[in-house]
This record gives C-alpha cells, sequence and structure tokens, in this order.
C-alpha cells in the first residue's frame, strides 16, 4: 500500500517592533491562501486571528514575533506568537471572550480560541508566552481526514536574511507507525535548501522502509548537492518504541516526566561521506516526546520549561526551545511527536 509522505513546512517570521508589521504578517496570510480557494468567510478568521495575536505582541510583549506557515496539505495556515516575556499574570482571565487589556479588533485572545480551529496556549513569568493557533477552511464532514494517532508540532525557520532554509523534514504515517526524516544541508541558503529537498525525495520514495536502506539511498542520492547531515527516525505506537539512525549533527530527545534520553547519530555527511547506517532503539515511555532538532538549535537544553508542556500541543514545545535555545545564525527546525490521548 502506497504511503503518502507530507512534507514539511516552514515558517515565515515577522518582528513584531511596530504596528505597520502587523498588516505585513495579515497580508503574508492573505496571500497564502489565495490560490487555496478559501471562502471570504474562512479568510477573514485567519486576518483576525493574525491581527488579535500580532496586536496584543505588539502592545504588551517584549521580543514578540508571528511565525506564519501554510500548509496546503492539511489544507490550513499555521500562526505562532512568541515573546520574551513578561508573560500574562492572570491567563485564564486574559482567556476570556471579550476580555482586552486594549482594544483590538476582535477583542483579544478569547475571539482567537473562538475563531481559530485549533489553539492552544502557555505562559510563565519570567520567560513569556507562546501560542499556536491554526485555521481551517471548512470543508464536507465527509472529506475531513480520521485523526491520527500521533500529534507532530514542527518550527522550520531560515537562516537570518535567507529567504529559503537549508533544513528540510517530512513524515509518513503507516498504520500505528510514524516515520520522519530531518535533513540539515551543508551550509544555508539555495544549495543548502537543494539538499535537503533531495533527502525529503529520496525519503518520499518508500518512507515505511528500513531506515538503514532509507539512509544509504539518501546517501546516494545526495551525491549531486552538497550533502545534508540526516536522520530518519521511527516511532511504533503499537511496540512503544523509537528507532532512528543517520548521520551527522541531527540530534534529539526523548523524555517524559520522569524519562530523558538523548538521541545521537553517527558521524559523516550523506551524499560525502558515511559509515554503514546503524539503528538504535529504546522503550517509548506513555506521555513522551521525541524531539528532533538541527544544530541551529543548541545542543545543551534543560527540559524544566518542557515538562509543564509534556500533554499540550507540541507546537508548544517547538516555539519554547526555538525562543530559548536559537543560534540566530543558521537554519533552525525543531519537530516534535507525541502519542495523541
Amino acid at each position: 500500500m502506497e504511503v503518502a509522505t507530507v512534507r514539511g513546512w516552514t515558517h515565515k517570521a515577522f518582528a513584531i517592533d511596530d504596528p505597520s508589521r502587523v498588516g505585513e504578517a495579515r497580508r503574508h496570510a492573505a496571500h497564502a491562501v489565495a490560490d487555496m480557494g478559501w471562502s471570504d468567510v474562512d479568510a477573514g478568521r485567519l486576518a483576525l486571528v493574525v491581527t488579535e495575536l500580532g496586536t496584543n505582541l505588539q502592545r504588551h510583549a517584549q521580543g514578540g514575533r508571528l511565525l506564519i506557515a501554510a500548509r496546503p496539505q492539511q489544507g490550513e495556515v499555521e500562526v505562532i506568537g512568541i515573546d520574551d516575556g513578561p508573560g500574562i499574570p492572570d491567563l485564564a482571565l486574559a482567556m476570556q471572550d471579550g476580555h482586552s487589556s486594549g482594544s483590538t479588533p476582535g477583542t483579544g485572545l478569547g475571539a482567537v480560541s473562538r475563531l481559530a480551529d485549533d489553539f492552544d496556549i502557555h505562559s510563565s513569568m519570567p520567560g513569556g508566552t507562546v501560542s499556536v493557533a491554526r485555521v481551517r477552511a471548512k470543508r464536507p464532514a465527509n472529506e475531513v481526514p480520521p485523526a491520527a494517532a500521533v500529534q507532530i508540532g514542527a518550527i522550520c525557520l531560515p537562516a537570518p536574511h535567507e529567504s529559503v532554509s537549508g533544513d528540510g523534514w517530512a513524515f509518513a504515517v503507516h498504520g500505528e507507525q510514524v516515520s520522519v526524516l530531518l535533513a540539515d544541508g551543508l551550509g544555508h541558503g539555495p544549495e543548502a535548501a537543494k539538499a535537503s529537498q533531495a533527502a525529503i525525495d529520496a525519503f518520499a520514495l518508500a518512507p515505511q522502509g528500513d531506515l538503514r536502506e532509507t539512509v544509504q539511498r539518501l546517501h546516494r542520492e545526495l551525491q549531486t548537492t552538497r550533502g545534508a547531515a540526516v536522520c530518519a527516525l521511527r516511532v511504533d505506537l503499537a511496540a512503544s518504541a523509537v528507532s532512528y539512525t543517520g548521520a551527522g549533527n541531527i540530534v534529539g530527545r526523548v523524555l517524559s516526566g520522569v524519562f530523558d534520553k538523548s538521541l545521537v547519530t553517527q558521524h559523516g555527511t550523506a551524499g560525502i561521506q558515511i559509515r554503514k547506517p546503524e539503528i538504535t532503539s529504546l522503550d517509548l515511555p506513555e506521555h513522551a516526546l521525541v524531539i528532533l532538532h538541527s544544530d541551529g538549535i543548541e545542543t545543551r537544553w534543560t527540559v524544566e520549561r518542557i515538562r509543564p508542556l509534556l500533554q499540550r500541543d507540541p507546537t508548544l514545545v517547538a516555539a519554547v526551545l526555538l525562543r530559548d535555545h536559537t543560534r540566530h545564525r543558521d537554519d533552525a527546525t525543531v519537530v516534535v511527536i507525541r502519542r495523541k490521548e
């Protein structure tokens, strides 16, 4: 049976340091759905969500930014809000529909929760606030896909001053297994993007296949590119296990409230030189997260700010890691997988 591969999305970042940037983000979101056949009502909901989150950041937050990604395969647009503080002292009050500490078009976070199809938010003092909203075009009930057994949240950002990301990622769900590929093309910019996209093309040929064969296939296909660090990973929900292999500086963690294990691949670069791939396997504890990230994220990070989010939208975890541990000089990608409870 053919298994469909979902090619990962890339976010565009808007630093909300001026009211005009909110309008810029809103226009970008409108352009993203222009070719997706959205109704005026759905496009209007998206515009209000972007405006509310952006205005809230501009008025009340330090270092606020919006990240926006179109996800055509899911028929939706994702809007992520990130700031560096001061945090929301009473989140329950702030979430009440109609509550706003200033005059905004849709009266605050409660409106975002009502307008978006998915919405989750987390705030800490100190630390700041992260939120994720997704708006989907309305579809007939018989066209709505069945719920997946896993949730996957991810953020992929190009390096500063680059229009494309040298990182690429993809996933495929087959039965009770999900396979994920994360590739980091050497350097950044268009040539790095060519390498990572070649890796995704090779992965998509047989995403459910043996992981060692997958990495060997990637190595062959990337020999006409500058090469990439790669990690191919599989989560088997039925067996409660994680297996992975790869080469280069893609790293990750499997963590829960009582478990924390790093994922490290062998040295090498797909397309240039790798050793024979070896698979590492470990148990997947209950309520655990599986996290992969490129070297645009610091390798050493603590889990204190992650543990409160174990049962939340995995994109919030990606947002916290990006906010607190990005290197600010390279493409940065975080992919977070959790079993859907």
